[in-house]
């Protein structure tokens, strides 16, 4: 109290004009408060906070400079490529796209002594150019534009390049996750085939737009127009065949709508102009139908090039069996050998290439990844062409699974999440996983249980995002790990699951005065 009064009353002789202080009382006189306050905040502190454990990665480095950095900003016709001030009188430098360019921007590098070269560029345009550097020995970090476009000031070409070698200098920039050069050229084969899929879809909804215009309501009776009922009736519409009775002649047993329905269906008004886009339609179909069989023949030439998984990781501390988020209750199983089923699973899409496609990947990936549920052979396949098997530029699994954007992005700041959310991402593995999670519905494993308990939970999204994100984990650990995939790991889960709800169920009957009996054998 008296230093607070001492502190009003040199306020007021300051205020008035009368301020003097000789001996420098005032310093001595903050100094004190000030230490007085440091000492009760820290003791607030401490109270409020508990002492946390030191961090052994917080002592290292965030980032080792690179010097022999450089810098290239691509676009269609034209590159800009920067170096160091001192590897050149003329640091920064415009090419074309042509390929004289390109091998002109590589003679440079060499000549400038680069080790290292940052890539920032959209589309494909950035392909080529990353090929030749790589193959001259010198590593290629290829940044994702979303980690530097938030500098303000920095919006030409010349200003990007030079930008993005700074950054890489200093060991600021992140490189994009890129398989080797084999797996690159089956993921060219097999997003191609994607493409002429999504084609297919289109043609079919082209012929679907011609029979509505002429009220033939075939689609609507049967589920799928493009499968053997249908492409028959087709078939026979564009040969001439007008009769109701004749055309339903060619249901298969298979259809549940009965061919009296189908009769009545294919009663319209036909028209040229109709009938003329309906042919063109179907015979587009056909011919991109013929192309995705090349496709599958040349990835299957591919696929049988590529080398098999031999090297195991070896995990530096103990690793839960699958990481499968074990819950509280339940004992840590070990692995037991696996068993594969008695009867191979069947063909579970039409799109699904023909061919002994789950052999390949038992060989490729070392484990049968499709005995994992809701993991097909078409989800295998992605995961070969996307990934490949060496997935040692992912130092963890939770590295992982945060490259593919399924787990919690918290954004912390002054001790709060103030985000929590997963990223958005067009990630093609994450689609496909999430694909895999949603057909888990009317799985009766305990992957298949799990899911419907977090959708009733959580909903439908974030029950798709848990489980894609623990499929992840799962297929990480197989494939590093080289562990054979068995269910009977999950039947102690299944077990614990069970009891929980049987006590949930006691419970409730015991609240509301009843008593659980046992129904008798």
């Amino acid at each position: 109290m008296e230093s607070v009064a001492a502190i009003f009353s040199l306020v007021a002789r300051k205020r008035f004009g009368v301020f003097e202080d000789p001996v420098c009382e005032t310093a001595s006189i903050f100094r004190r408060l000030s230490q007085a306050a440091s000492l009760s905040q820290g003791n607030q502190t401490m109270k409020k906070h508990k002492k946390t454990k030191p961090n052994p990665e917080a002592a290292k480095p965030l980032h080792e400079p690179k010097p022999d950095a450089a810098g290239i900003d691509l676009g269609a016709t034209e590159i800009w490529v920067a170096v160091a001030p001192d590897r050149c009188q003329m640091p920064v430098r415009r090419f074309g796209a042509f390929t004289q360019d390109l091998l002109a921007i590589l003679q440079w590098l060499l000549e400038c002594g680069i080790r290292t070269v940052a890539m920032e560029a959209t589309g494909v345009y950035w392909i080529p150019l990353y090929q030749l550097v790589a193959d001259a020995g010198i590593e290629v970090c290829l940044v994702n534009a979303r980690h530097v476009k938030n500098v303000p000031g920095r919006k030409s070409d010349v200003r990007d390049c030079q930008w993005l070698q700074y950054l890489h200098s200093v060991g600021l920039l992140m490189a994009s996750f890129r398989p080797a050069q084999i797996i690159c050229q089956t993921r060219s084969i097999y997003r191609f085939r994607q493409n002429l899929l999504t084609q297919v879809g289109q043609h079919l909804q082209h012929m679907q737009a011609a029979l509505d215009q002429m009220n033939i309501k075939l689609h609507h009776v049967i589920n799928d127009l493009s499968g053997q009922t249908g492409m028959a009736i087709i078939e026979a519409i564009l040969n001439g065949e007008r009769d109701p009775l004749r055309l339903a002649q060619y249901r298969d047993r298979r259809i549940k709508a009965t061919q009296e329905t189908i009769a009545k269906s294919l009663e319209g008004d036909w028209r040229s102009e109709h009938l003329f886009v309906l042919r063109l339609a179907w015979e587009n179909g056909k011919q991109v139908q013929e192309q995705i069989k090349k496709c599958d023949q040349e990835l299957m030439q591919y696929t049988r090039q590529l080398e098999a998984k031999t090297m195991v990781a070896q995990p530096i501390v103990p690793v839960k069996i699958m990481s499968l988020n074990v819950e509280p209750g339940v004992p840590e199983l070990t692995p037991a050998p696996a068993v594969r089923p008695a009867k191979p699973r069947k063909k579970t899409s039409k799109n699904e290439p023909d061919g002994p496609w789950r052999e390949n990947l038992h060989r490729f990936f070392g484990v049968d990844l499709t005995l994992i549920p809701a993991i097909s052979v078409l989800t295998g396949i992605t995961l070969m062409t996307e990934l490949g098997n060496d997935l040692s530029a992912f130092k963890t699994v939770h590295h992982f699974c945060s490259w593919l954007c399924l787990c919690p992005d918290n954004e912390t700041s002054a001790g709060k999440v103030l985000h929590k959310s997963t990223r958005r991402s067009q990630n093609r593995v994450r689609q496909a996983l999430r694909m895999a999670a949603s057909s888990l519905h009317h799985d009766k494993s305990y992957l298949g249980d799990k899911y419907r308990r977090l959708r009733a939970k959580l909903g439908a999204p974030k029950a798709i995002t848990a489980m894609a994100h623990q499929i992840a984990r799962i297929i990480w650990y197989l494939i590093t790990h080289q562990v054979a995939f068995d269910m009977s790991i999950f039947a102690e889960l299944e077990k614990a699951n069970q009891k929980r709800h049987l006590n949930r169920l006691n419970s409730a009957a015991h609240q509301m005065g009843y008593q659980l009996t046992p129904i008798a054998a």
